[in-house]
């Protein structure tokens, strides 16, 4: 009888890092181009579009506000 195990390797920190850069300058450019958006939409008067674009764009800061290092991991309570 033969028995394989697999191992899932985890991702290495610096892929991980490269991720999470990428994901952090896609939701800065989204952002910028929903606060366009919004303006444009107001300017013309098309109020409803611009204020799905605000909700977009807070939706866009909240996530972004949970991109990269998150310090209540880091911190190691004491015993």
């Amino acid at each position: 009888m033969v028995v394989s195990i697999q191992f899932q390797a985890k991702p290495s920190l610096q892929h991980t890092n490269s991720l999470q850069k990428d994901q952090r300058a896609f939701l800065l450019l989204q952002l910028s181009r929903l606060e366009s958006e919004s303006a444009a939409a107001a300017a013309i008067g098309d109020l409803v579009q611009a204020a799905r674009a605000i909700l977009k764009a807070l939706d866009c800061e909240r996530r972004l506000s949970t991109t990269g290092p998150q310090v209540l991991q880091l911190i190691k309570p004491r015993s």
